[in-house]
């Protein structure tokens, strides 16, 4: 179905705010093509050492943002990308966002956020709490054990455990851990919906994060009887903090206001779409929105989200939810906390500087270098296994004190062999999430790829053969940013329906990659390994992982060791990585 005849010569823009930086693209409603783009990186970056401006230690497993720079990628961006396409600004009709999820901003009644008052600016709990903030973990066992306890409906939901970087285990730490903070919070809002705040001036609550991060379900919120049974103090968090408007994906949260049009070069009063999750809002964008079609967006960490005809518990999911990708279907989310990352750190911490030298000397960047040399190798050759927990475990455990492990270094281990692992390692995490679909009776038929990760033709090659399945890819770079414009052009009336506007505006190939079946067998051998290591130190068998994290908290005290504060390649903020922007849901 084409665009309506008002919208044939119309054009979007979608923006994708990442982990690290914020991307913009200004699309062509007609047929999806990616006119001009535009990237603005975080100037704070991710903020895990030190506090802005105070200096002050955070302390482990802390992961804040500061909202400005989300301003900062509208008023950049935005009108660079819109100058690179060449467009007229009057063709744009709408505008569509989406975000890292869980990434929760403490605001004020008018939307202000915390951290920008005077009196809470060096307040840790005042400022962003981006996804990967997981120093909430205490607060997530105890809503799941108490869940447990009352037989909680909304639990299996969410394959039975609540995760610490969701809404609820993050507003529950707040409380607990700043009360005035807390008290003086009159909005806890997803940063999905507070971009959308600023660009609209009103707030509307997404469907997709309140249903996956909110706990929404059916309608309902947590009780306050469970609320209080967690924390007195936490009796009223839904219904005075969270609760409020839902827009349904695809839909107007508003239009630009005049503020937002100075910001970013566009018309005044267009249509500014409900706010999105950057691996939910690709799925239209990979022509993927039909029962069984798993998109992986592929970056820092992998988000998996797939549309199911029939509503199924899914074990350590991070959730189900009615419309939460597409209307019509329920939504299916799994992920892995730490993928992209995991190869930045093994570069950034654990690789020689021979082999840095090595790479400049063949013009190639360290993982390209580093992945050309392990795959001269045969499967198994390293004689390694290593789990992909260094960000915990997503899904299927969902348990963030585990911990990374690589088994079978030896003293003539190379840099190369023990990069492979870790490849191969988020590979093995990947195919426990399809299983553990399959087995509940939610199939996985097409496995698509989306994401910075695609650029390692051998990474997606092992993705193939360890899951024994064809992977098709994305055509676009820019998915989630794709997947806003096409959530835009449906909020502008230009398509009846995400669906239809997927199918006009996305773009897939099909089956780029096939599994070599000598390669997959070996690939079964390894996985098996991976799953016995999996299983002993994920459930129990030996709760080691967890020991260590208490001891490196108790050596920390309040704060990180003193060498992290001081060392200059560990300042607030990451390194390099190898284009794995986005996918964090």
């Amino acid at each position: 179905m084409a665009a309506t005849p008002d919208h044939a010569d119309s054009h979007v823009v979608g923006v994708d705010f990442g982990t690290l930086s914020g991307r913009a693209v200004v699309v062509r409603v007609s047929d999806g093509a990616e006119l001009g783009s535009a990237t603005f990186e975080y100037p704070h970056a991710v903020v895990d050492r030190t506090l802005p401006g105070t200096g002050e230690r955070l302390p482990a497993e802390w992961a804040l943002q500061v909202p400005s720079d989300y301003v900062d990628v509208l008023r950049n961006a935005v009108p660079e990308a819109l100058a690179a396409s060449g467009v007229d600004p009057a063709s744009v009709v709408g505008i569509g966002t989406d975000f890292t999820a869980c990434t929760m901003v403490p605001t004020t009644a008018d939307g202000t956020p915390l951290n920008e008052l005077p009196e809470f600016a060096g307040r840790p709990h005042a400022y962003v709490k981006l996804w990967r903030h997981h120093a909430a973990q205490g607060q997530a066992d105890r809503i799941n054990e108490l869940a447990r306890e009352r037989g909680e409906s909304w639990l299996p939901r969410y394959g039975g455990l609540i995760s610490s970087e969701w809404e609820f285990a993050k507003g529950l730490q707040l409380l607990e851990e700043d009360p005035e903070v807390y008290a003086a919070t009159e909005h806890w809002v997803e940063a999905a919906d507070w971009i959308i705040w600023q660009l609209s001036g009103r707030y509307v609550r997404n469907a997709c994060t309140a249903g996956y991060k909110g706990i929404l379900q059916d309608g309902e919120y947590p009780s306050r009887e469970f609320l209080a049974a967690l924390n007195p103090g936490f009796a009223d968090f839904a219904e005075s903090k969270v609760a409020h408007e839902i827009g349904a994906l695809g839909s107007a949260a508003g239009t630009l206001t005049a503020e937002a049009a100075g910001w970013t070069g566009l018309p005044e009063g267009i249509a500014v779409a409900v706010g999105n999750v950057d691996a939910h809002v690709t799925a239209p964008a990979a022509k993927a929105t039909q029962p069984g079609q798993m998109v992986a967006i592929m970056g820092t960490s992998t988000c998996h989200v797939m549309n199911g005809s029939e509503l199924a518990e899914v074990p350590g999911m991070c959730g189900v939810v009615d419309g939460g990708i597409t209307e019509g279907f329920y939504g299916y989310e799994a992920g892995q906390s730490g993928v992209g990352d995991i190869f930045a750190w093994y570069v950034r911490n654990q690789v020689p500087q021979s082999a840095v030298d090595a790479a400049e000397a063949a013009g190639k960047s360290v993982h390209q270098h580093l992945t050309d040399l392990a795959y001269e190798q045969p499967v198994g050759a390293h004689g390694l296994v290593a789990l992909d927990w260094h960000s915990g475990n997503r899904s299927v455990l969902v348990d963030h004190e585990l911990s990374g492990v690589i088994v079978g270094q030896t003293l003539s281990t190379t840099p190369e062999e023990g990069y492979r692992a870790l490849l191969e390692a988020t590979a093995y995490g990947t195919r426990r999430i399809v299983e553990a679909f399959n087995d509940s009776g939610v199939p996985v038929t097409e496995f698509i790829a989306a994401g910075g990760l695609l650029k390692n033709r051998h990474l997606m090659q092992t993705y193939s053969d360890v899951l024994r399945l064809p992977i098709s890819t994305i055509r676009s770079e820019q998915g989630p940013a794709l997947g806003s414009a096409i959530h835009a052009a449906v909020a502008a009336g230009a398509y009846p329906d995400t669906r239809v506007a997927g199918e006009a505006m996305g773009s897939v190939d099909r089956a780029t990659y096939t599994p070599d079946p000598d390669a997959a067998d070996a690939y079964d051998a390894l996985y098996a390994e991976y799953l016995l290591l999996h299983d002993w130190f994920g459930r129990g068998g030996n709760d080691v992982m967890h020991r260590l994290k208490a001891i490196r908290r108790d050596a920390l005290g309040s704060g990180r060791a003193a060498t992290d504060a001081v060392d200059p390649t560990r300042a607030s903020g990451e390194s390099e990585a190898p284009a794995v922007e986005g996918a964090s849901a």
